[in-house]
C-alpha cells in the first residue's frame, strides 16, 4: 500500500498534535501539584502575571493549546477535503454510464 504526500503530512500533523498532548498533560500534572503544594487559589497561581515562578509553563501551556487547535483545524481540513474528493469520485463513478 503506498502512501500519498498528502496522507504523510497528515500523520505529521497528527504526531505533532499527539506529542503536544502529551506535553500539554504532563505539564498541567506538574503545575497542578505545584499549586496544590502551594496551597494557592486556582485563579492566583494560573494567572502568569501573578506567578512569576510558573509563568513561563502557564505561558507554555497556553501555546500548546493553541498549536493543538491549529493542528487539529489542519486535520480537520484534510479531512473535508478528503471526503470532498470521494464524493466527487462516487459522483462521477455513477454518472458512468454501464456498457
Amino acid at each position: 500500500m503506498e502512501i500519498s504526500a498528502s496522507d504523510r503530512d497528515l500523520i505529521a500533523v497528527m504526531r505533532r498534535y499527539f506529542a503536544a498532548q502529551a506535553e500539554l498533560e504532563s505539564l498541567k500534572a506538574q503545575l497542578e501539584a505545584a499549586r496544590q503544594a502551594a496551597g494557592e487559589a486556582i485563579g492566583v497561581f494560573y494567572d502568569p502575571r501573578q506567578n512569576a515562578e510558573h509563568a513561563a509553563d502557564l505561558q507554555r501551556s497556553h501555546s500548546l493549546r493553541e498549536e493543538m487547535a491549529s493542528l487539529m483545524q489542519r486535520a480537520e481540513a484534510w479531512g473535508r477535503a478528503a471526503s470532498g474528493a470521494d464524493e466527487h469520485d462516487r459522483s462521477a463513478a455513477e454518472a458512468e454510464p454501464e456498457e
